[in-house]
């Protein structure tokens, strides 16, 4: 029976991966850390409310079997990109780096597909850099998932990701972009977790999590 520790909970994926954890019998507590209370409630789940510019104060509440991060913002929702670094790059891997310190064993991340520490693209740059970052953390098993367009329901409006979505799936109709194609949200989740109870550490591309069942 496992304990499940989860940033990033309160987005689209981890928002059902929460919930899928909540109902899996192998998962006895699930800790989510937030900003501010989401408003579900569960037996299994606590709430922890932090500061993720403080990280020393709530580092010892990162114990449990596995990480799970998904947390991430937009430059939209960011403004700059300093901020969306801290967000998608500085948080995730300072809660990854205290899990380790805390002998967390398992770490789950969502990257995103074609990421290097190489790109020129700012996103793509940032995302490949906190792969290789979190790959030299001493986790005895890393899972690392690199999914194409995300779909599912988002609690916020992102209308150009709507339409990219669309033409995504038109491209695919036509097998264009088939790298590319969309994987919903439950899908994903059920992946990181089926990924969690491997005794091998793996990068997951979007052929590879599609097969995960």
């Amino acid at each position: 029976m496992k304990k499940a520790l989860i940033i990033g909970s309160t987005g689209m994926i981890g928002a059902e991966l929460t919930r899928q954890l909540l109902e899996d019998n192998n998962y006895t507590e699930v800790v989510s850390f937030v900003r501010r209370a989401s408003g579900v409630k569960h037996p299994k789940l606590t709430e922890q409310i932090v500061d993720f510019d403080k990280p020393e104060s709530w580092k010892e509440l990162l114990k449990g079997d596995v990480l799970f991060s998904a947390m991430g913002t937009t430059i939209a929702n960011a403004k700059t990109k300093d901020n969306q670094y801290k967000v998608d790059f500085t948080y995730q891997y300072q809660t990854a780096q205290m899990a380790s310190d805390n002998g967390v064993t398992a770490y789950v991340l969502v990257s995103a597909a074609g990421v290097s520490p190489r790109a020129l693209a700012f996103y793509m740059n940032m995302k490949g850099g906190l792969d290789e970052a979190v790959k030299r953390l001493p986790f005895k098993y890393i899972h690392i998932f690199r999914p194409g367009q995300l779909d599912g329901d988002r609690k916020e409006n992102r209308t150009g990701e709507r339409i990219a979505l669309k033409l995504v799936y038109f491209f695919n109709k036509l097998g264009i972009a088939r790298k590319y194609r969309p994987i919903h949200a439950t899908q994903l989740a059920k992946a990181m977790i089926i990924a969690a109870g491997y005794t091998a550490s793996g990068v997951y591309t979007l052929d590879e999590i599609f097969r995960l069942k």
